[in-house]
């Protein structure tokens, strides 16, 4: 006969497995931007990927054991599929998705004598940046609403803590690189991680029909040189103009006489035309 095992002690031991199977991978961070949603993880291989497209604004990214969270996707993918062949293209969200997501990895903990090693996210680019959907996915089924930015997998607290840090609303492109790769830096990568070491994507907002969009090649160097400069590392936007702005809130007219010394304005920092995709919409 077994040996018997109380169900607190079992699913315990279960939840422990699991927990030591994805804190020995590497973290990996989703992240609002201004325009859209940014993918980043540590991944030397070409062909496994932990980033991938789910459905024409939704895109999943895990941690953990690559051969189940690659079931999961797929399964999701199919999910994806029926619904929207069955009723619309607009049924299928990120929303339904986790809840599907949810149950499956909540059967198998439970009824399963080994848990799945994962932990997912599905996250869904808006037509606004208050309409963006990030949800997170533990091993046992739990499932979290997450706003800005999130960290899985590894040290992901640690991660966390420093993009909470990092993080500001409305951030330029290069500057949410810039605060993923001081996240991810945090536990042992370096900051200055090459692009062969990376994968980055995006789901834009301003990509018509499929919004998920790979960062590779002369693109991405760009990017993480851009990310890498003094000026992705200051302070949040929102700081940095509210350092600028004067005490009165509005910029004061000039004299009627005019400034003697000509002093001229200053010039806009933006840097809008780095965050634009030259290229066109990619097909499978």
């Amino acid at each position: 006969m077994p040996f018997y095992v109380s169900p607190e002690q079992a699913m315990k031991d279960k939840a422990d497995y699991a927990r030591k199977g994805i804190a020995r991978g590497r973290s990996g961070v989703v992240l609002q931007y201004s325009d859209g949603i940014l993918f980043v993880a540590p991944n030397p291989s070409r062909a496994l990927h932990k980033i991938s497209e789910i459905y024409d604004r939704i895109a999943f990214a895990a941690v953990g054991r690559y051969n189940e969270f690659e079931n999961l996707r797929k399964a999701g993918v199919r999910y994806a599929d029926v619904t929207g062949y069955l009723y619309d293209r607009d049924d299928v969200t990120a929303r339904g998705l986790a809840n599907w997501y949810a149950q499956a990895l909540g059967t198998i903990f439970t009824e399963s004598t080994k848990p799945f090693e994962v932990e997912i996210v599905v996250a869904e680019v808006g037509d606004r940046a208050e309409r963006d959907q990030i949800y997170r996915i533990t091993f046992d089924g739990s499932v979290a609403d997450e706003h800005g930015f999130v960290a899985m997998g590894g040290q992901a607290d640690q991660v966390a803590a420093i993009l909470k840090d990092r993080y500001a609303d409305g951030m330029p492109l290069a500057q949410a690189i810039s605060a993923a790769l001081a996240g991810l830096g945090g536990q042992g990568n370096g900051p200055d991680l090459p692009a062969s070491q990376l994968e980055v994507a995006v789901l834009d907002r301003g990509r018509a029909h499929r919004r998920f969009r790979r960062l590779t090649g002369s693109r991405l160097d760009a990017l993480l040189a851009e990310a890498r400069s003094p000026a992705a590392a200051a302070e949040p936007p929102d700081a940095a103009d509210a350092n600028q702005r004067p005490p009165g809130g509005d910029v004061p007219a000039p004299d009627a006489k005019g400034d003697a010394n000509g002093d001229p304005g200053g010039k806009g920092g933006g840097s809008g035309a780095a965050d634009g995709d030259a290229g066109s919409p990619g097909k499978k």
